[in-house]
């Protein structure tokens, strides 16, 4: 490491080589590599506590509840662990394995999905059948490498060459009945590419019989945000692939122990973390930014990393000066939709006891994993559908997740955490609003809980909403949606958040850079844009002075 320049004053404001607006898990990662690299580096955040919808916090007595994700798959199979040496600052993941189940039907067991591929298979064949046991093996040999790709994608910007280079070698995992070398190898791209852009429900109707196995599957996929019925959805479900290779992980003391472990890196390499204080502006200077805060704090840099909502970016920026009539143009470019879902934090006097379960279960039995409480992809269309024209789903859609058994740590003795998530719920209501709605939202989203563990609802002894409206206001997630931006295809790669910002720089300002969930990759617990704008501003070397 080299050691961190001594930060100075100037009569505009104190001088940083880098202001991080935004104290996300994408903006930390952005400053712990600008710090480990020896900039003096400095980030703001508007809440009170660093990690956005990466912290963890005690909302009932004893219980330590995450705000926002509660399970990390993607950061697991990135560089970012290890460049940062974060298992140094305290940060010790548990493999979550069985890392997802699909709850029994009236006619077959739970599906169990283990670490171990051969486990998994021998419950799919108990489910569903040896035919599609066999293909859900054959499918993960032909997706491991694909999604490997994606995966890889997802860590460098995104540019053509670059996303084409990703895919470079796959046409082998797909067939062509054309002859020839050139064109059998050009009939197997063209597969390839027709396969990677499908709509997830298509890839799982090509694969599988089983309505029960695809439904479990298509609700793996659909995390984030898009149905499977649309375009390009293909790879959502494709990263179940990866599972088997490193499955998701939980944080010990939550999904807030990775910002723990970021905010240690930060401070040991010199850098700060400002709290409390929301930058109000983004200012051009000559041959610098100033980035100036609520209370009228002022820090001059040749770079900003701007790691909250893209939105939010584009309110600093036109509060500073910046072209107004191309900030509206970019404002009407960019989708956020109509929000996602919604989240119900628990304590309880109990697990929920799952019906159907296998016997040669762990000791935690499925509360290392996604609960995926959908059996039929009939309830998940029927969901998205109702939102779509703002009414609350007639059954949500549940992912369960009930990780204390496995990290005691999270409750009090003889109670556990237990967090719900749930597809789709509205921002916008035709019907009245939040406020009104929240609690029969809670109580249906419980219910399905309660529908595959009988009795599950009694013991509930605290409860916790975030509704869309609550997660734009205590998450700054505009709209409510997790993701910032639609995930929809048109919105991913080189066109996220649209094409004049992708590359994770704004034109017309020089020194500013792009990172959080609005920009590639997209939202999740993956800190790409943190690496990818970190990288970017290294490669740029410039300093003050």
């Amino acid at each position: 490491m080299t050691a961190p320049r001594t930060p100075s004053a100037t009569p505009h404001g104190l001088r940083r080589d880098a202001v991080i607006v935004g104290g996300g898990h994408n903006g930390l990662i952005a400053a712990a590599y600008l710090a480990q690299a020896g900039r003096d580096v400095e980030v703001l955040e508007r809440d009170a506590i660093p990690g956005g919808a990466v912290s963890t916090v005690e909302r009932f007595p004893g219980h330590r509840i995450d705000r926002g994700s509660s399970a990390h798959l993607m950061i697991r199979h990135s560089p970012v662990l290890d460049d940062l040496d974060l298992a140094a600052h305290g940060l010790r993941y548990i493999d979550c394995d069985p890392w997802a189940f699909v709850p029994a039907t009236d006619s077959a067991p739970a599906i169990v999905f283990r670490t171990d591929l051969d486990a998994t298979c021998a419950s799919i064949e108990r489910s569903c059948g040896a035919r599609d046991a066999a293909a859900y093996r054959e499918f993960v040999a032909t997706w491991t490498p694909r999604a490997a790709a994606v995966m890889d994608a997802f860590y460098q910007p995104a540019t053509m060459g670059r996303f084409g280079r990703s895919f470079l070698g796959l046409g082998s995992t797909a067939s062509s009945a054309r002859t020839g070398v050139i064109g059998r190898r050009g009939g197997e791209m063209l597969n390839l590419t027709d396969e990677l852009m499908a709509p997830g429900d298509a890839l799982l109707d090509r694969w599988f019989d089983s309505e029960h196995l695809k439904a479990g599957l298509a609700w793996f996929g659909a995390q984030s945000g898009p149905p499977m019925s649309a375009p390009g959805t293909a790879p959502m479900i494709g990263f179940a692939a990866l599972m088997h290779r490193i499955p998701p992980g939980r944080a010990v003391g939550g999904s807030g122990a990775l910002t723990d472990a970021l905010v240690s890196r930060i401070g040991a390499d010199g850098g700060q973390i400002s709290c409390g204080d929301p930058a109000v502006s983004i200012t051009r200077c000559g041959d610098h930014w100033r980035v100036e805060t609520a209370s009228g704090d002022r820090r001059c840099t040749p770079t900003v990393i701007s790691a909250c909502h893209v939105l939010t970016t584009l309110d600093l920026l036109a509060a500073g000066g910046f072209d107004p009539a191309t900030i509206e143009r970019w404002r009407r470019d960019i989708v956020v939709g109509t929000g996602i879902g919604m989240a119900v934090r628990l304590g309880t006097t109990a697990l929920p006891e799952y019906q159907g379960l296998p016997d040669d279960l762990p000791a935690h039995g499925v509360h290392s994993a996604l609960g995926l409480l959908v059996t039929d992809r009939s309830h998940l269309v029927r969901a998205h559908s109702a939102a779509a024209v703002g009414e609350l789903p007639p059954r949500p859609a549940v992912v369960a997740m009930s990780f204390s058994a496995i990290d005691p740590g999270l409750a009090p003795e003889c109670r556990h955490a237990i967090n719900l998530w749930a597809q789709w719920h509205p921002y916008r209501l035709a019907a009245g609003d939040w406020a009104d709605a929240g609690a029969a939202a809670a109580e249906a989203v419980c219910a399905e809980v309660d529908r595959h563990a009988p009795g599950f609802a009694e013991s509930i002894d605290h409860r916790f909403v975030q509704t869309p409206a609550d997660l734009e206001e205590e998450l700054g997630m505009i709209g409510g949606n997790i993701m910032h931006v639609e995930m929809s295809i048109d919105q991913m790669f080189m066109w996220r958040p649209t094409p004049d910002l992708a590359g994770h720089r704004v034109p017309g300002a020089d020194g500013l850079f792009l990172a959080g969930a609005s920009t590639h990759p997209g939202g999740g617990v993956t800190g790409a844009s943190g690496y990818i704008a970190a990288h970017a501003v290294l490669r740029r070397r410039r300093l003050f002075g």
